[in-house]
């Protein structure tokens, strides 16, 4: 029996309408489906792809503890890769859903690590949050030879100190509880006043103001951007 496809699905940052042709296709006609979901609550990415999601599709919820330590995760994709390896043994195809890109700080690469040696695998693209981000605030990211730099909020300050002072551009992804830190560590820097901020992009609610009125309590899909050059669009 030739044994079934695995595929990343990228399905954007949060608004279903940003999910690509590509991926809706491919998430109708899955019959089994596969996605990260936290300890409550519903998964965000099964949640994104609903609509497009078959009643009579097999799912296979991964449950990720959203906390720090890297061992309970690895477990928990280890059980998962199995019983994707299972499905796809039986020839069935696996799509699994990725909040952002299956592949930028994307929960599938996990899984891809485990499975890619052993399965035909397929990557679809999705929209980033930090693209996504920046059109909230239709601010370019970054123009000409300009170095961007992406950091995670989690960075001890004088690492997140030392890249900021390097970069033309910087973003700041899994804001969430370090918002007080980063917004008195970009204070002492003299770029607050200069920094937006952005959370649930691109959903209803979603919020974009100067880092300065961003609220302490930021969720953790919630990002900081700066541009540190001239405006692009005006030279």
């Amino acid at each position: 029996m030739t044994a079934g496809t695995l595929y990343g699905i990228g399905t954007g940052p949060g608004d279903p309408e940003l999910i690509t042709r590509k991926a809706w296709r491919l998430i109708e006609a899955a019959r089994v489906i596969a996605y990260p979901a936290p300890d409550t609550g519903e998964s965000f990415a099964r949640s994104i792809a609903a609509a497009a999601i078959s009643p009579d599709a097999v799912e296979i919820p991964m449950i990720v503890p959203m906390r720090t330590g890297r061992d309970p995760a690895q477990t928990i994709y280890d059980t998962a890769a199995k019983k994707i390896a299972a499905h796809l043994d039986a020839g069935e195809d696996v799509v699994v859903l990725c909040e952002g890109d299956p592949l930028f700080y994307g929960s599938f690469m996990y899984l891809l690590a485990r499975l890619k040696d052993d399965y035909e695998t397929r990557i679809v693209p999705g929209v980033t949050s930090l693209t996504a981000c920046a059109a909230a605030h239709a601010r370019p990211l970054a123009a000409r030879n300009d170095i961007m730099t992406i950091l995670p909020g989690p960075l001890a300050d004088d690492d997140l100190t030392a890249q900021i002072k390097r970069a033309d551009a910087v973003a700041i992804m899994k804001v969430g509880r370090h918002m007080p830190r980063l917004k008195a560590l970009f204070a002492r820097l003299g770029h607050l006043d200069a920094a937006l901020y952005v959370g649930h992009a691109s959903l209803a609610h979603q919020l974009q103001v100067p880092l300065a009125e961003a609220p302490d309590d930021a969720p953790y899909f919630s990002m900081i951007l700066l541009y540190k050059g001239d405006d692009p669009w005006i030279r």
